[in-house]
């Protein structure tokens, strides 16, 4: 087993991206390669990643917080996020530990506000209180041509028998995933030091190989006194 680079600071990675995308695939694997390079890491996801956070993602994904209009929900998100912070990602990156996780702050500010219309400025300042310093050091947006994406959550609904179920962001109408795309895109161009888009439209373990170089070469400190 390899050292950890103990010297260097905890890395926080978010992945983004529209529905559909393989974001939740693409970080289980970033963590077991990390964790192959002896890199102490931990998984999450937004909304929830903790217990307080995770009841705000049952009661909205359920559709309960729908007609409080989105507004609303960039608070509640909001509030799920500062818990999620405070309590999971500040103590683990103060610790050592790196953070993945599966969306954060720019799903806020496409779905509620992109797409949502919350204005700019709500969205801001309740990003600044939620995140409390703890920006992401990189950000991998996974973008998909929308009516592949579409297909592709169709069909996991049928495999897995959720076709009536499904949380109320897959139901959306396929003009909605387009503008949701066009949200998530705007963003990584206004934030090129960060984000990194990385096409979706390749199998998994192609993919998973992209993400790696992209993180390679972000933190080279990685491949310190290894041969991977």
């Amino acid at each position: 087993m390899l050292e950890a680079p103990k010297a260097n600071r905890a890395r926080f990675i978010t992945f983004e991206g529209g529905e559909g995308v393989g974001k939740s695939t693409q970080v289980k694997r970033l963590l077991q390669n990390l964790q192959r390079h002896a890199i102490e890491v931990v998984r999450t996801r937004e909304p929830g990643g903790t217990p307080k956070a995770e009841a705000i993602r049952s009661f909205i994904l359920q559709g309960r917080s729908e007609s409080w209009g989105a507004g609303a929900e960039a608070v509640l998100f909001a509030a799920a996020r500062l818990d999620h912070v405070n309590q999971l990602i500040a103590p683990n990156l103060a610790n050592g530990t790196w953070v993945l996780s599966d969306r954060f702050h720019d799903s806020t500010r496409a779905y509620q506000g992109l797409t949502g219309g919350v204005d700019d400025k709500l969205i801001d300042a309740l990003e600044s209180l939620a995140l409390d310093g703890h920006a992401p050091d990189l950000t991998i947006m996974l973008d998909m041509d929308p009516v592949a994406a579409f297909k592709r959550v169709a069909d996991r609904a049928v495999e897995d028998g959720l076709a009536l179920t499904g949380d109320r962001f897959e139901k959306e109408e396929l003009d909605w995933h387009i503008r949701l795309r066009d949200g998530f895109l705007a963003i990584a161009r206004n934030n090129p030091e960060r984000c990194v888009v990385i096409s979706a439209a390749q199998h998994e373990d192609a993919l998973e190989a992209a993400i790696w170089e992209v993180v390679r070469q972000r933190f080279p400190e990685l491949l310190r006194g290894s041969q991977a």
